[in-house]
């Protein structure tokens, strides 16, 4: 390339319009990361698509005519009573143990669980946030209560409470909720109060104090928003939980009572089936494994959209165990005649 050349694409350089630099946020770089994940793209259509079928219950149930309590005994059993198959009768899924309609249940059911994990999450993520902004921000004697009360909530049995609760006030959907919710807040506290003991001593923190504001605009509009990654982490991944937890009451017999469908008291009433009726106990169990699937799978994307670090950090693990595992039968070439060892070389003549 000439000189001449060189000066024209110079001068073309100047002379072209100053082109702006968009910068990203967190956000927006968080979701560029999350869409080139293929398995968190699939558990959010998996979970799209149950919360779709959960709402249209409803409209299934009217589309098939079967409502949800309603047992049909001659056509949903038997003769010997027990369930008919999938595709019996007009039941895509079969039927259960007094002829109800399956797949009508569990979408029922599906209602039921997902209701009870999203709104015990989101009371838990506000209560946690809370607690955990209040404790890291004042410290002290408000952090000293806050942290023991946090520490005697996860050290307590939950189980215990639950069963203790059911016996006394009687099992019920408002007490599933309120124990699901009251010990899922610790943990987002703890995680939540170690974060703003660091990002109280930040700079723009100190500046904020210094033009005067109060402590709650300061924990909920300058340091709550940085918190907001690690939290929705740790919402997503307490959805599935409960969920489970939910779906454990019900199938001991201390949560959703039926008639009203739930996926752990289904899951209960098919126990003397499982030999007889193999779709009473799978369709139940699987709608359970795929939901809870898709949340943490999303959760465990979420995190590596909004923390690539950890990723980077694993895949050169892997890399360095593969690298460790390689055979070493790499043969080393000894002295030759073209390249004679030194130390056996005769010393050169002395003329």
């Amino acid at each position: 390339m000439s000189i001449t050349e060189l000066q024209f694409q110079a001068a073309a350089v100047q002379e072209a319009p100053a082109q702006a630099v968009e910068g990203r946020s967190q956000w927006q770089l968080t979701w560029r990361r999350l869409r080139s994940d293929k398995v968190a793209i699939a558990a959010v259509i998996v979970i799209v698509i149950m919360l779709a079928l959960a709402i249209a219950a409803p409209a299934i149930a009217s589309l098939v005519h079967h409502p949800a309590n309603t047992a049909y005994p001659i056509a949903g059993q038997d003769a010997a009573g027990n369930p008919v198959g999938p595709h019996t009768n007009g039941f895509w899924l079969g039927t259960d143990d007094v002829g109800r309609d399956l797949l009508v249940r569990i979408l029922y059911g599906a209602r039921i669980s997902l209701f009870v994990g999203i709104l015990t999450t989101l009371i838990a993520t506000v209560a946690g946030v809370t607690v955990g902004l209040m404790a890291g921000y004042f410290g002290g004697v408000i952090d000293s209560v806050l942290g023991r009360l946090t520490d005697a909530v996860l050290a307590f049995p939950y189980v215990l409470l639950a069963l203790a609760l059911a016996i006394v006030i009687g099992p019920s959907l408002t007490v599933i909720i309120g124990v699901i919710a009251f010990f899922s807040w610790a943990g987002i506290a703890r995680i939540v109060r170690g974060q703003t003991l660091s990002l109280k001593e930040k700079e723009y923190i100190e500046a904020a104090r210094s033009i005067g504001a109060g402590p709650f605009r300061i924990m909920f509009i300058d340091i709550l928003p940085n918190l907001l990654a690690p939290v929705l982490v740790l919402a997503t991944l307490y959805i599935p939980n409960a969920v489970v937890f939910e779906a454990t009451l019900s199938f001991l017999g201390l949560g959703i009572q039926p008639p009203t469908a739930s996926w752990g008291n289904i899951l209960s009433s098919a126990q003397p089936f499982y030999q007889v009726a193999w779709w009473y106990v799978v369709f139940p169990a699987l709608a359970l494994l795929v939901t809870t699937l898709a949340f943490n799978l999303l959760g465990d994307g979420i995190r590596d959209a909004m923390d690539p670090t950890t990723e980077r950090l694993l895949a050169g693990q892997k890399r360095n165990r593969r690298r460790s595992r390689r055979p070493r039968g790499v043969a080393i070439a000894g002295p030759s005649e073209e390249f004679p060892d030194p130390a056996r070389q005769p010393p050169p003549a002395v003329i």
